[in-house]
């Protein structure tokens, strides 16, 4: 039988379940994959903690990559490479995939890599191409830029010609924002008053950092709220915005990002391709065992990891 993790009630990393599953046999439309990757990403700790409601009990991810078994789609056939994203059910030794929600994993591109790129580099991608379209002397601020959709909004945003202010909270993170091409790197804290106005700022932290966020940004600039580590905003009064000099506030969503199909594969191809050919550089901060699955959520959650963390079933 296949292997999971299970989720029977809300509560800490504890309530991780390492248990046998049922086997499911894939519909019309569906692929059954053999899991070689599953990634681990900041909303799964809202999933299992109760903050973003899931039906339960349940097995827990959302992305992952792997080997095709069987194909029940046209586009697919058994012994493809396939990476997917958005599929409840991820951290398991095998997942029925949604044909709609999976993509070829190019020959060039390691399985790894893709499992552990695509639900933060479809994010990264639309957050640099579509929520704000960064352009060459743009001046971006990136928040928790040592993490996996950090280092690659920053290499990103440095690839379009940009200037780079990165938040971090250790040295060791400090060294991987500036190796991603961060132009100046500081703690959290008042960064405010220790940076030039900018054009955008890529907040995924939250509570923590919106106020300063909003200080941070020129006339007209905009604040892509885009996560919350650290907390929920609380809400926010729209004078708010008048005073910090007309800005711009956005709650980006990757659904609103991917309206078919083809919007899809733009950002998956783009990113794959930045990937093997070297523009993008994926770091890949933990592996662990499917059955380590709450320390990897302690870890994730403890601010100490740097990267992309990967189940390996």
């Amino acid at each position: 039988m296949p292997k999971a993790v299970v989720v029977r009630e809300t509560g800490g990393p504890e309530v991780l379940e390492h248990a046998e599953v049922q086997a499911r046999t894939p519909g019309d439309g569906e692929l059954l994959v053999r899991t070689a990757a599953a990634g681990v990403n900041y909303i799964d700790t809202y999933q299992r903690s109760g903050a973003y409601r899931i039906p339960l009990p349940t097995t827990l991810g959302l992305e992952g990559a792997g080997e095709v078994v069987v194909s029940n789609s046209p586009d697919f056939a058994a012994g493809d490479e396939v990476a997917w994203m958005s599929v409840l059910g991820s951290y398991a030794s095998e997942v029925v995939v949604p044909a709609s929600a999976a993509v070829r994993v190019p020959a060039e591109l390691d399985v790894e890599l893709a499992a552990a790129s695509l639900l933060q580099g479809v994010t990264a991608h639309y957050l640099v191409h579509s929520t704000y379209a960064v352009k060459e002397g743009d001046r971006v601020l990136v928040h928790a830029a040592a993490g996996g959709v950090g280092l690659l909004l920053t290499q990103w945003a440095k690839a379009k010609g940009a200037v780079v202010v990165a938040t971090v909270s250790t040295d060791e993170k400090e060294a991987l924002a500036r190796e991603a091409g961060a132009d100046q790197v500081l703690r959290y804290g008042d960064f405010a008053s220790q940076i030039e106005k900018v054009d955008v700022v890529y907040d995924g932290v939250g509570r923590d950092t919106f106020d300063q966020s909003l200080a941070s940004l020129k006339p007209r600039g905009l604040l892509a709220l885009f996560g919350a580590s650290s907390g929920a905003v609380p809400p926010v009064d729209p004078q708010r915005l008048n005073a910090a000099g007309s800005v711009f506030l956005t709650r980006p969503s990757t659904g609103a990002y991917l309206l078919d199909r083809a919007e899809f594969e733009w950002r998956a191809a783009d990113l794959f391709g930045a990937i093997a050919s070297g523009e993008l550089n994926v770091r890949i901060g933990g592996r662990y065992e499917l059955e380590e699955a709450a320390q990897a959520h302690t870890d994730l959650q403890s601010r100490k990891t740097t990267g992309k963390l990967l189940l390996l079933p």
